[in-house]
């Protein structure tokens, strides 16, 4: 019996439930030892020009070694915008010398023998800012009335799309148009950024980094400092949680390799959590303009979308995100004519970069909104409206008019499973019953239906793997891939163990080490399983026809007879009881292969989420009751780590449609720059989630996998937001922005009895 689709348990948690990880600040390292820490002075402005930093009073503090200004370093070059095709009139400094562009920008460096005492020198670092006016929001920055980068000549970053048909519209007996807002979040991790250096005598720098890939890490830190990579050797410690934010490296790493070459010494940072939620990368931050069109009956025809996408302060990958949410903007939906234009702008706040799902959320969100408007509008109900245009079933390729071709579907039957399973008749039945009654307590519905692709990272569908097998009867997996929570020691560890037989607790999975692994594609994406665990699959295999061709010579028989022995992990002549262990083989010669894996494409996963909320209309108070959901990501391996995945995916959804959301005055001033300020969803703001089985297999890689992170995130938003609305709308509630906190609720419910 195949071990794979099994709810196996994770190999990886003893540890983390007992000792716990070991984290880049945990680390006891030979290497590290004397190491320097690093503390950032950050500016208190958003938009300014330097006129003097002023660090005499800092060198005199008390175990102070350094303290480094951007004049300091002048032999670096600029970090320039993430992609190629961006503005390149907009690069960042290293450390702001001239003119500060978002508050918790770094303008000094203080390096300390002990950690407190950078904290208390870096106060007594003054710096002398002239302020200038500050650019929040996409409109002021797209004014260009103010800019970031005169040089630049607009705050423009990149455009994508042409303008809508000017008859796209005719013709439809109804056209419903909206601005919303999906916000901009903060991803949070527990884990925030850190990083160490230490240079060695062979002229080479060991890095650890929190991170999503090492490999990516060492090739932008090489790439800023103009090093050869071959000269950054990047280690990846337990990683506490990344959701995009920690794609790569940040600029801050490369800063502390440098610092540590300056002064001879090894260089340690951990942020503090308010530095995280001022300095680390934000997700979402997009203006959208809905506008949707059809006919009476309930058959939409037109559908356009229009973005702006605040980019923050420097261009990072935040900026190039509205290319996934055009590409994904007609969803599940067969509709005859889609429009969508994206417009990057650069503005006095953080910097924007990948946040769970990174650009197909918003692109959901922005549909299933429509289709609510639409289905308003007409007077038909939201679920019909949905059914009548989805897309039928298909298992061919299938594009999608927006540069997407999906791979497999059935859309109707995602969204009937998640109707039957939550008595959506009988919900509306009570929900009708209690507007007729006039009660407080408004019970409120939202549905989504969506499509998201994964498996589409920068280093496209490639991934590689090294499975070895061992005397001792052990194996080894080294992969590109890199977990912070996904359990990729047990997924991967299931394969190898289903072909070879081996027992899971007798196989290794390494990662994260660029001396082990030069290559890799990392985790973003939701790639990992479809890439990195189809290498570790072609790896398995090739190296049990390795063993097969190995064992036919030794036991002078026919390859073809031999057969995988699991009681015994080896090799056995069919019907003889005669055969070799996997370790028997090892002892003889190296039992190993390396093997890149490339998929023939991204896939598709998709699903249907119900929503249920009660909302006190007295006070706007809004509660989740269930969350029921479909979330097809094609066969699955173990899904007791699938089902972790889409907890986690249908949480944060649901936190960014109720309470996240990262604010700025008119001044740029952080409004949410700690845990008092920034409402973090808790068990006690949740139902347990409902989730429902369904697995359409890819014919893209040979596992049949699709990528599972981020669709709960994608489906959960809409449906939830969805609810809140749906609860309210007999009393005159249109539309509320998220997130759709008992102020926004009660501030609509409000602004309709005056109307």
């Amino acid at each position: 019996m195949s071990i794979l689709g099994t709810r196996v348990v994770r190999i990886e948690d003893p540890k983390f439930l007992t000792t716990g990880g070991t984290y880049t600040d945990d680390l006891v390292d030979e290497a590290l030892t004397g190491a320097l820490h690093l503390t950032f002075v950050r500016s208190a402005a958003a938009h300014g020009r330097i006129l003097g930093i002023d660090t005499s009073a800092a060198l005199q503090a008390p175990g102070v070694v350094a303290v480094i200004t951007g004049a300091d370093l002048t032999e670096l070059t600029p970090i320039p915008p993430a992609m190629p095709f961006f503005n390149q009139e907009m690069p960042r400094p290293w450390l702001a010398s001239e003119v500060v562009r978002f508050v918790g920008e770094p303008v000094a460096a203080v390096l300390t023998e002990l950690r407190y005492q950078g904290e208390d020198a870096a106060e007594l670092v003054e710096v002398d800012i002239h302020t200038m006016p500050a650019v929040v929001g996409t409109a002021k920055a797209a004014s260009d009335e103010v800019l970031l980068f005169p040089e630049a000549g607009t705050n423009t970053v990149i455009t994508f799309g042409e303008d809508p048909a000017a008859d796209m519209f005719d013709g439809c007996e109804v056209v419903v148009r909206q601005d919303i807002i999906n916000q901009r979040v903060a991803p949070v991790p527990m884990e925030t950024r850190a990083a160490a250096a230490a240079w060695g005598e062979d002229g080479r720098v060991t890095v650890w980094c929190s991170n999503q890939g090492a490999q990516a890490a060492r090739r932008e830190i090489a790439a800023w400092l103009g090093l050869d990579p071959e000269l950054v050797h990047v280690i990846t410690p337990d990683v506490g949680g990344g959701f995009g934010a920690k794609i790569g490296a940040d600029p801050e790493f490369a800063l502390v390799v440098w610092l540590a070459k300056h002064v001879g010494r090894p260089v340690r940072w951990a942020e503090t959590r308010s530095e995280n939620l001022t300095g680390m990368v934000h997700g979402r931050a997009q203006d959208q303009t809905i506008t949707i069109g059809g006919s009476r009956d309930g058959n939409v025809t037109a559908y356009s979308l229009q973005i702006r996408q605040d980019a923050g302060a420097y261009p990072r990958s935040g900026a190039v995100l509205p290319m996934l949410t055009t590409m994904m903007a007609p969803g599940v939906y067969d509709i005859a004519a889609v429009h969508a234009q994206a417009r990057s702008v650069v503005s006095n706040t953080t910097s924007v970069a990948a946040f769970r799902g990174a650009g197909r959320p918003e692109a959901t969100a922005a549909l299933e909104r429509a289709m609510d408007l639409f289905a308003a509008e007409i007077g038909m109900d939201p679920a019909e409206v949905r059914r009548r245009n989805l897309v039928p079933a298909f298992d061919e390729p299938r594009p999608n008019g927006s540069g997407a071709t999906y791979d497999s579907g059935d859309y109707p039957a995602a969204l009937a499973k998640v109707l039957e399973a939550g008595d959506y008749a009988g919900l509306r039945r009570e929900q009708a019953e209690r507007r007729e009654r006039g009660e407080v307590l408004a019970l409120g519905l939202g549905v989504s239906v969506y499509v998201e692709i994964t498996g589409a990272g920068p280093d496209g569908p490639s991934e590689n793997a090294q499975v070895q097998v061992h005397a001792d009867g052990s194996a080894t997996i080294l992969t590109g891939t890199s977990p912070h929570g996904q359990g990729h020691a047990t997924t991967y560890a299931m394969l190898t163990s289903d072909r070879l037989g081996i027992p899971l607790d007798k196989i290794t999975v390494l990662h994260g080490d660029t001396d082990l692994v030069p290559s890799g594609g990392g985790t973003l994406a939701s790639r990992s399983m479809q890439q990195g665990g189809a290498a570790v699959e072609q790896a398995t295999i090739e190296l049990l026809d390795l063993a097969r061709t190995r064992a036919a010579e030794l036991l002078e028989a026919n390859p073809d007879d031999l057969v995988v022995d699991h009681a015994n992990a080896g090799l056995q002549v069919v019907g003889t009881g005669v055969g070799v262990t996997f370790a028997q083989l090892a002892e003889k010669e190296p039992l190993l292969v390396h093997t890149t894996f490339t998929a023939a494409g991204a896939t598709f996963p998709f699903g249907a989420h119900l929503a249920v909320v009660e909302v006190d209309t007295g006070t706007g108070k809004v509660t989740l009751q269930r969350v029921i959901a479909v979330d097809d990501a094609g066969r699955i391996i173990n899904p007791l780590i699938a089902e972790g995945q889409r907890h986690g995916g249908i949480a944060q959804g649901a936190a960014q449609a109720l309470l996240e959301e990262v604010l700025y005055d008119d001044d740029g001033n952080p409004l949410t720059s700690t845990f008092a300020d920034y409402p973090i969803v808790s068990a006690t703001e949740l139902p347990s989630f409902e989730l429902l089985s369904m697995e359409t297999e890819t014919p893209l890689n040979p596992l049949g996998a699709k990528g599972i992170g981020e669709a709960g995130t994608v489906g959960a938003t809409p449906a939830v937001h969805s609810a809140v609305i749906d609860a309210v709308a007999h009393l005159g509630v249109r539309h509320i922005d998220m997130p759709a906190t008992s102020q926004r609720v009660w501030s609509a419910i409000r602004a309709a009895e005056g109307s």
